[in-house]
């Protein structure tokens, strides 16, 4: 539901029109380097790729407690929020270089179905990563107060508390997490808005997300029953973001 009344809202602005005559936006366009800071919703979930004999892991070779077999696996979107800066450099009339570093809380799940649904579960990977994002924005001419824009580029983002999911050595087997690398590269695209006010512009956009490679941590898959089916994991986000510049 949330995400509905975002995308609405979204809309909203994209046909809003605040006045007839044209709104000096603070100036922004007329720099060469501005700043300014943002908001993000983001929806994130896993992309995985199972093994080929991911249904055929009985007896389960790390569980034995486990006597049945593995018929789901899955990703819900979970939500998460996220706040930053943004340094903005003007390349031409309707291209600009972005810098936007922030910090995004956000969880990722994984669940795991058994045709015994007593033993079915869920691994929730907690994420508090640095984003440090790097985009080409290219932009429509200016109609009175409104831009249209695309975006491209990629993002390096550092998991500050990874460390601290990677220590279950002492834990059973089934009580085992799920765990990702600290340190990843993604590719990013999106659409967005410049509406200009008086003193400010405010840009309404909607970003996808995607790990560029598996972020699966799987030195342990011969002793974790979660790691065990799974070849490959990528996280793959929705970012709505508000910038204020």
């Amino acid at each position: 539901m949330k995400i509905k009344v975002l995308f609405l809202f979204f809309f909203f602005l994209s046909s809003f029109k605040l006045s007839a005559q044209e709104a000096y936006g603070g100036g922004v366009d007329l720099q060469r380097v501005n700043f300014g800071f943002h908001f993000k919703y983001v929806s994130s979930e896993f992309k995985i790729q199972k093994l080929s004999e991911w249904r055929d892991l009985l007896p389960n070779p790390v569980n034995p407690l486990i006597a049945s077999p593995l018929v789901s696996l899955s990703s819900t979107p979970t939500q998460g929020f996220g706040l930053g800066f943004v340094s903005d450099l003007k390349l031409g009339t309707n291209a600009n270089l972005r810098f936007t570093p922030g910090m995004i809380f956000s969880d990722a799940v994984v669940n795991y179905e058994y045709e015994n649904s007593d033993f079915s579960t869920q691994r929730i990977v907690q994420g508090t990563m640095i984003d440090l994002p790097l985009g080409i924005k290219l932009k429509s001419d200016r109609r009175r107060n409104f831009r249209a824009y695309v975006i491209g580029g990629a993002k390096y983002s550092l998991d500050i508390i990874s460390k601290k999911k990677r220590d279950d050595s002492n834990l059973i087997a089934e009580a085992k997490f799920l765990k990702n690398t600290k340190n990843n590269l993604w590719y990013e695209v999106g659409i967005g808005f410049d509406l200009y006010f008086e003193f400010f512009k405010m840009s309404p956009e909607i970003k996808f997300s995607q790990t560029r490679k598996s972020v699966l941590l799987d030195s342990d898959r011969l002793a974790n029953p979660y790691v065990a089916p799974i070849d490959k994991l990528f996280i793959r986000n929705i970012q709505f973001s508000l910038f204020f510049e």
